[in-house]
């Protein structure tokens, strides 16, 4: 009742009938049980009638606003200590609205790929007294998985804050939730943890169009604007770019190429529709990159005539689709059915013939159909089944990996940012936890996209403060036995490099805490606690390393050695279960020219013996899966670095 009163009084005070009608809405995430953030103007915005007043009151503040002719109104609350919880009433002719229990306190918001989503399975275990609730002063909002061409004003659903408790909990992110209960046992202030990833996703998926431009990919932002105004121009020029990629890194002359209709590949029949791990083929049994595959069918003078539309079932984990040469689609979701439009002329009568691209990034690859469900249906109600007689060849291995439209979802420029990221303000943040990267191994310049990222995001939310926990890849794969390139090593050092230049950020390191056989490790609280850590250094200002110890430096030493000097270590560092450390890698500027060293720690220096042979910089830790043993006495390991030794 004192709800509804509150609401009444407005409405008196505006002068309006209290009759409900349709209420005002506001944008983002503010709703029943939220959390905003403390210390900062509470900016507001949404719909109401065209021209109609809009009164907002909060923890005894009240302003109004006036909506635009088109029924938009904006307003800012002054900023407030933590606290409540409050009730926030929104009144104005169209109607009245109450939100209730708002907490003001430290809002957090999570991202990144599967490592970021993996959800909490052991609160029972890890938190012996949770019983609900758990901490009521904790809340959570899980952010659904929604992908857009362009950036949406709303959710896709409307934002559901939960109190933390031992049901609640579950399903939410386990590394985000256990670094927001650590940080409500430290900070003492409410904690609202807003998780929004998607597993598999790269990190262009979740920038916009200007952090995208200023991490060099305008191209991918130009070209998913025109999707959004003209999806088939925006697909005839997808497949071009493909293309164009092709014959640089293959060499192969304009029309001669594998996807022509007389390609002359080694050709073998595919015998069956299914994963092509399975077919029982020696080559295939564990192969990961790209096969060729190509079925002709012959179509009538009446059924080339019109439009016609092709059905090829899914495809692991991207294709790129040509029909009598001609690209007509292509996609990397690899759960969803490739359904291509042939416009008029695609098709001539007689023979036809189509050519797909499957690029097996991981795991299972092919064309798995269901095969029934594979067909080319023509304008005039007729089909042609094409689950069967399809022939294969393995493709060359190119340089670097095939071009990706960016209106795919995970493996798009913009299209998670679009959905899942803009909608959320307008609202302030205290800090970014991110855990994403694998997916972006072997594409080069994360480093400027991972910036890029963080920059924008402070932008957006209008949190030039925030604070930027990072989690640093954990080791997974099969360990190495000679030092060798590592794309997990690059996109590791790459975080390293960001989180170095920014105050502001921190490294979560999880190399000691990976599974060389699992790429999703079960030890999320951990990660928890080091993400946690990067914000009580940077946000709550405590004496301690935001990232544990960090390389700062490598100089040359007597006898051709090297001395590597460490910052941000509690203690000194230790060489664990041996009297050297190990995981370091002596290299000169040539490729190939890396070697394993040990070195002997004293206090925070590690010193490395030269071998007799030219040393300009040092690695540690450069494997997907390296062996290491370097940590201080807060057990908080050192990531992998690769610096210049300096003379």
């Amino acid at each position: 009742m004192r709800l509804l009163a509150s609401a009444s009084c407005l409405m008196l005070a505006l002068g309006l009938a209290t009759t409900a009608a349709a209420a005002p809405r506001l944008d983002g995430v503010l709703a029943d049980h939220a959390v905003i953030q403390r210390d900062q103007p509470i900016d507001l915005s949404g719909d109401a009638g065209a021209g109609e007043t809009v009164m907002i009151s909060l923890a005894g503040h009240t302003v109004t606003a006036k909506a635009t002719r088109d029924g938009r109104f904006t307003a800012q609350l002054p900023a407030l200590p933590a606290g409540g919880p409050y009730e926030l009433t929104i009144a104005a002719a169209s109607g009245a609205a109450v939100i209730r229990d708002i907490l003001i306190g430290d809002v957090y918001l999570c991202s990144g790929q599967s490592n970021m989503e993996l959800a909490v399975t052991d609160a029972q275990k890890l938190i012996p007294d949770a019983h609900p609730p758990l901490d009521d002063q904790l809340r959570l909002l899980t952010i659904a998985k929604v992908a857009a061409p362009a950036p949406l004003a709303r959710l896709s659903q409307p934002p559901r804050w939960v109190a933390a408790d031992n049901t609640s909990a579950q399903g939410f992110s386990a590394a985000c939730f256990y670094m927001a209960q650590a940080l409500r046992r430290t900070a003492k202030v409410p904690i609202g943890a807003i998780h929004s990833s998607w597993g598999g996703s790269r990190i262009s998926a979740w920038m916009s169009a200007p952090a995208l431009r200023s991490a060099g990919m305008g191209a991918e932002a130009d070209l998913l604007a025109l999707y959004a105004r003209d999806p088939a121009a925006a697909e005839r020029r997808a497949s071009g770019i493909w293309e164009d990629w092709w014959r640089a890194g293959s060499g192969d002359a304009r029309g001669r190429e594998p996807w022509q209709a007389d390609a002359a590949l080694d050709w073998q029949p595919v015998p069956a529709m299914t994963n092509f791990e399975t077919w029982g083929i020696p080559a295939l049994a564990d192969y990961n990159g790209m096969i060729w595959y190509q079925r002709t069918i012959d179509v009538t003078a009446e059924q080339a005539r019109g439009a016609a539309t092709l059905v090829l079932g899914m495809v692991d984990d991207a294709d790129r689709t040509w029909v009598n040469g001609v690209g007509v689609g292509g996609s990397s979701l690899a759960a969803q059915s490739r359904v291509y439009a042939l416009p008029a002329g695609t098709l001539k009568a007689g023979r036809n013939v189509i050519t797909v691209n499957d690029d097996d990034v991981y795991a299972y690859g092919g064309m798995t159909g269901p095969a029934d469900t594979m067909r080319v249906t023509f304008a005039d109600g007729s089909s042609v089944p094409i689950g069967s007689g399809w022939r294969y060849a393995i493709a060359k291995r190119l340089p670097g990996a095939a071009p990706r439209v960016p209106w795919d979802d995970i493996n798009g420029a913009g299209t998670l940012y679009n959905a899942m990221i803009a909608p959320l303000s307008p609202m302030h943040i205290a800090g970014i936890a991110w855990y994403q990267g694998e997916s972006d191994t072997g594409i080069p310049g994360y480093d400027r996209r991972l910036a890029a990222l963080i920059a924008d995001w402070r932008r957006r939310f209008a949190s030039p403060r925030a604070a930027a926990g990072i989690v640093q890849l954990a080791s997974y794969g099969t360990p190495e036995i000679a030092p060798s390139d590592s794309g997990w090593g690059i996109v590791r050092d790459a975080q390293r490099r960001v989180a170095a230049a920014d105050p502001l950020a921190g490294i979560a390191v999880a190399l000691d805490i990976g599974d060389v056989l699992d790429i999703h490790p079960g030890e999320k609280h951990e990660v928890g606690q080091r993400l946690a850590r990067v914000m009580r250094a940077t946000v709550y200002k405590e004496s301690i390393a935001a990232s544990g110890p960090a390389i700062a430096g490598a100089s040359a030493a007597a006898g051709g050695g090297v001395t590597l000097r460490f910052a941000g270590v509690t203690g000194a560092l230790h060489a664990r279960g041996a009297d050297r450390a190990i995981g370091f890698q002596l290299c000169d500027a040539a490729p190939g020219s890396c070697r394993y060293a040990s070195g002997t720690v004293s206090g925070m220096t590690v010193t490395l013996p030269g071998d007799g042979k030219p040393v300009t910089r040092v690695r540690y830790a450069w494997a997907d899966s390296p062996a290491t043993n370097l940590a201080d006495e807060a057990q908080l390991p050192v990531g992998t670095f690769e610096v210049p030794v300096t003379r």
